[in-house]
């Protein structure tokens, strides 16, 4: 029997995995090992992935002191006794109910039981850890014992390199993750966030499963795969798998009635089911075709998300927290608090789903409309600054509605003197409504080849009717936290890329994504639009226009309030 088959029913596995034959791991170079990692490599061989996994957790950076077999052998009779794996209570941080047993055995199952116990014993500061059953019966399939499955989970979970996530500890971190996720899918996944907002009750909660999806619903085969590659690549991988399950998800299921009165139950039967219509090689071709920013931009927004979490009273000390989950797009703009004359409720939950989701726990709030301020563009300033971020919405004399999400606040304009300068993040996006339903982002996060390293340099630019860009980005202070904020990071190419928001005493300027942008005269009165056909051939309305109204919206912190 193979030294690693102890904890394994046979029967449920694929027995060929023991008996392939499949060369020795000799290289530990990054780029090798991704790609070795994506292909498979190891997945052929049931003992070459313990011996693969072994040398990748051995190489975590950890804390000086961290729990190894040693201390496993020396606590596990202390902290189980004599009772039975089966009558052991796992610990608040884990959801007792979905402890997965893949194919492991009778004696797998119940050391799984008594693996977390005694982490729990070690980690007094875990607080919130629903992925740990999932990772502790995983690598149990590729140990010795239980004292070397305990001692590889401890080093994923002591690893101190402030650069490289692995697992979320903590209620905040989790709760963010699913924060970010939500913006992650309401980006690269615009198809089926559309549907989830269209048929679900809370689309946060949905998206609070994507862990569920990846650490409970997949199987046994397709888990192990991607824990492969995240092994090696880290924390970024979960991401694109679990957005291209839901791109999947939309994909099959798109057109078809809901199987159940629960999306999100729908997605995770899908998710169980996946061998029936997706393989584990096409759903990491998928993952890994999605253009997502870089790790450090990931960071960013998950830091962000955590910065708004904890303005709102979450924090890291709380183990049992009712969520302060987001009302679902259907319910965050009240029917009987909201009242625009450019937009219906209806639209505006359609906004409000495009929208980074650490506000959209907010409720939109009128700062300024013509109807009420007129047309001067001081009062537009004087009613708008002090709010970030703010929303734009414009009805032109046509009945066309168009608008933009400004992540930056308007007293930003001044930063650059007299001079009129861009500011903003990559954050910011233009939209219209009517006659088509329309949303345009930042032009690099659909086309980042578009994007080169560069250093920060000055951005003053004038206005220009038809191109309405600059050369790079103006440095923002290392807190401003807003993500894909990081114009800065990149030398963009002057013909190519929009720069979100200017403004002066003569004119406003909002450069969308994809090329298009929008030119308020002084008067409030008159408007322009340009776009890049490269990218689209529709404008967000008329190249010319009379302003109707506008509407600037602020967002209310209801929590704080």
């Amino acid at each position: 029997m193979d030294e690693y088959s102890r904890f394994v029913d046979w029967d449920k596995m694929d027995s060929s995995l023991q008996s392939q034959d499949a060369k020795e791991l000799t290289c530990l170079e990054l780029p090798e090992l991704k790609q070795l990692a994506r292909q498979g490599y190891w997945a052929k061989n049931h003992s070459l992935r313990a011996k693969v996994y072994h040398k990748l957790i051995s190489n975590i950076p950890c804390r000086t002191v961290t729990p190894d077999a040693n201390v496993y052998q020396d606590i596990v009779v202390k902290i189980i006794g004599k009772r039975s794996s089966s009558s052991l209570a796992l610990p608040e941080f884990v959801d007792d109910s979905l402890v997965p047993t893949y194919c492991l055995n009778a004696e797998g199952i119940g050391a799984v039981r008594k693996i977390i116990l005694c982490i729990a014993n070690q980690f007094p500061d875990i607080s919130f850890c629903p992925a740990l059953p999932s990772v502790v019966a995983l690598l149990l399939h590729y140990s010795k014992d239980e004292a070397e499955c305990f001692g590889q989970v401890c080093r994923i979970l002591a690893c101190n390199d402030p650069s490289k996530r692995l697992i979320d500890q903590t209620f905040l971190a989790f709760e963010s993750s699913c924060m970010t996720f939500g913006d992650l899918a309401n980006k690269y996944c615009q198809a089926a966030h559309k549907l989830m907002v269209a048929v679900s009750e809370d689309v946060l909660e949905v998206y609070s499963d994507w862990q569920r999806w990846l650490f409970r619903e997949l199987p046994m085969v397709y888990i192990a795969r991607v824990f492969d590659v995240f092994l090696v690549e880290g924390y970024k991988v979960l991401y694109r798998v679990a957005l291209a399950l839901l791109k999947f998800f939309h994909k099959v299921r798109a057109g078809q009635p809901m199987k159940s009165d629960s999306i999100q139950q729908d997605i995770r039967v899908f998710v169980r089911d996946i061998a029936k219509s997706v393989p584990p090689e096409k759903l990491l071709e998928k993952a890994f075709a999605i253009r997502l920013f870089s790790r450090k931009e990931i960071q960013l927004l998950q830091m962000a998300n955590e910065k708004a979490l904890q303005q709102k009273g979450i924090t890291v000390k709380q183990k049992s927290v009712a969520s302060p989950r987001r009302q679902n797009v259907h319910l965050a703009v009240h029917a009987e608090n909201f009242k625009s004359e450019i937009v219906s409720v209806k639209e505006m939950r359609d906004i409000w789903s495009w929208i980074p989701e650490r506000f959209a726990l907010c409720q939109p709030l009128l700062l300024f409309t013509t109807s009420q301020h007129g047309y001067s563009l001081s009062r537009f300033y004087s009613h708008s600054e002090g709010h970030e971020p703010t929303l734009l919405l414009i009805k032109t004399t046509a009945k066309e509605v168009c608008g933009a999400y400004l992540s930056t606040d308007w007293s930003k304009r001044r930063q650059g003197g007299s001079t009129l300068s861009f500011f903003g993040t990559g954050e910011c996006f233009v939209f219209r409504l009517k006659p088509e339903v329309e949303r345009y982002e930042w032009v690099i996060i659909k086309h980042p080849e578009l994007a080169k390293p560069g250093s920060e340099t000055e951005n003053h630019t004038s206005p220009s009717s038809s191109t309405l860009a600059s050369s790079s980005a103006p440095s923002y202070s290392s807190d401003h936290l807003s993500p894909f904020l990081s114009a800065r990071h990149f030398k963009l190419p002057s013909k190519t890329a929009s720069m979100f928001m200017a403004g002066s005493s003569e004119c406003i300027i909002i450069g969308g994504g994809d090329g298009q942008a929008l030119y308020l005269d002084a008067d409030l009165n008159h408007g322009r639009t340009s776009h890049c056909s490269t990218f689209n051939n529709q404008p967000l309305c008329s190249e010319t226009f009379q302003i109707s109204l506008l509407e600037v919206w602020g967002f209310l912190d209801t929590m704080n309030a």
